[in-house]
């Protein structure tokens, strides 16, 4: 028996979802026909326990929207959301501190079900964007959690690394298989995301186009591995990993 609870301790750290969840494209397989958009999100929780919101990477929500969420919800689901683009894009994580407190406060009207915001930087954010990248994440208010998506190689080194566990900010895996040499857990939690080729994935079919099984089980020894680690874990699918995000989620739980 203990080692059944321990092993649902290990579980209740793991947090999937898919890269949003307004996608018409699902009914029929997600969602019934019936359904109205309105009505998508209190559904899709009724098959996962986390979301990742892409829209706030557009703009800040309402206070009114964020509410709204919140109650569609049940207890321990856990909402992912990206710091708006104008702060990580357009301003390069300078001079935003008014947009990102608003946005931080914004979203912390989720509560408990607030999972990580996600600080997503373009490829143009290189090594001589490092002090902003410092001074952002030592500015940021204690109290949440933050993760950080590069994209460029440049600033992967050791420098990150260190920058990344002092400020206890998880650096987002991509596809991750296996972990090897760095170890990729700068926090006490983890932020994995499994993306894909546009180019070759329309993932508006509503359907898997492209089977991904082996990745997938080649992923669940790296999340087995953090849950392990006493540490949760949060994974997000994005349309063009398979073309079925919610496919893929469920293929992973069944690993499980």
């Amino acid at each position: 028996m203990a080692t059944d609870k321990n092993e649902r301790i290990a579980i209740d750290r793991l947090h999937l979802g898919t890269m949003g969840w307004s996608y018409s494209f699902w009914t029929g397989t997600l969602y019934p026909p019936e359904l109205k958009p309105g009505e998508y999100l209190q559904e899709y929780s009724k098959h996962f326990n986390s979301v990742e919101i892409d829209s706030t990477f557009y703009r800040t929500p309402s206070p009114q929207t964020v509410q709204t969420w919140e109650k569609q919800v049940p207890t321990g689901f856990k909402f992912a959301a990206k710091f708006p683009r104008l702060i990580t894009h357009e301003r390069m994580l300078r001079d935003c501190r008014q947009q990102a407190d608003r946005f931080i406060a914004t979203m912390s009207q989720l509560n408990d079900k607030l999972g990580p915001l996600l600080i997503q930087l373009p490829p143009t954010f290189t090594i001589k964007h490092f002090a902003q990248l410092q001074d952002f994440l030592e500015d940021l208010p204690t109290g949440c959690r933050y993760a950080v998506e590069i994209r460029n190689a440049q600033l992967r080194n050791e420098n990150l690394w260190h920058l990344l566990r002092k400020t206890e900010t998880a650096m987002v895996l991509i596809n991750q298989s296996a972990s090897g040499g760095v170890d990729p857990a700068t926090s006490g939690f983890v932020y994995m995301r499994w993306e894909g080729d546009r180019r070759k994935i329309k993932g508006t079919l509503g359907k898997v186009e492209v089977d991904r099984t082996e990745e997938l089980r080649a992923s669940t020894q790296a999340v087995r591995t953090f849950l392990d680690r006493q540490l949760d874990v949060f994974g997000y699918f994005s349309k063009y990993f398979s073309g079925f995000p919610p496919g893929d989620v469920k293929a992973l739980q069944a690993f499980f």
